[in-house]
């Protein structure tokens, strides 16, 4: 049985989300502020950790500062509330595996839980190629004909996005809600945009894509 450990002050939806989840068969621990929650994580060892953004005590950014600087590679969920200040790209550099913005469906957090640990289970480190480009997902490096490309973190998640989508239409609205959230970038021309940036990385001729496809009144596909 997988262990979650949850950590927020909300004592409602703390206790809404820990029955969901003894319901799909997990077991749960609590924590409802940041200092005892980082020690429950240290010394329980959960499967996933589900952590507010802002709790009493210690923040959620500084318990996943805390733990990656300890070396604990258990994999992170953060929360955090509509308005909140805060940028995604971050969360992900400091450890976190993934967000959700309150408020979400049980439905989406346990499908967002379920994806985080099947991506970080052991034995998941593997390296995906496509064409003459490899990507290193535990590593986060990508290297094409052997050389290393330099990506910011948005156009490494949005390629990563896509590689877990393959051969899928994606909407631009799909891609924006997966990568970015809705709340940070409106604009679905960020999306052309960093397709862009892959295609000049990343296809053999960035001007005929092989890889990054556009379809027509709907988004993009990618083709391994």
């Amino acid at each position: 049985m997988q262990t979650i450990l949850v950590i927020d002050d909300d004592a409602e939806l703390r206790d809404t989300i820990a029955a969901m989840l003894e319901q799909e068969g997990f077991r749960v621990l609590q924590s409802d502020d940041g200092r005892t929650g980082l020690d429950r994580a240290l010394t329980t060892k959960p499967d996933l950790i589900l952590v507010d953004l802002r709790l009493p005590g210690m923040s959620g950014v500084e318990i996943c500062k805390q733990l990656r600087a300890a070396n604990v590679r258990t994999p992170i969920i953060v929360q955090s509330a509509v308005g909140d200040e805060v940028d995604k790209v971050l969360l992900l550099e400091i450890g976190a595996d993934d967000y959700v913005v309150k408020p979400f469906g049980t439905r989406e957090l346990l499908a967002r839980i379920r994806a985080v640990l099947r991506r970080t289970a052991p034995g998941s480190h593997k390296v995906l190629r496509f064409g003459d480009v490899e990507v290193d997902i535990e590593r986060r490096v990508v290297t094409r004909k052997k050389e290393d490309v330099r990506m910011t973190p948005a156009e490494y998640n949005l390629l990563i996005y896509f590689l877990q989508n393959s051969d899928r239409a994606l909407t631009r609205d799909m891609i924006l809600n997966s990568v970015w959230g809705y709340e940070s970038f409106p604009n679905t021309r960020t999306v052309d945009a960093h397709v862009v940036k892959l295609r000049q990385k990343l296809e053999p001729e960035p001007n005929v894509p092989r890889h990054f496809i556009t379809v027509h009144g709907v988004g993009y596909r990618f083709l391994p």
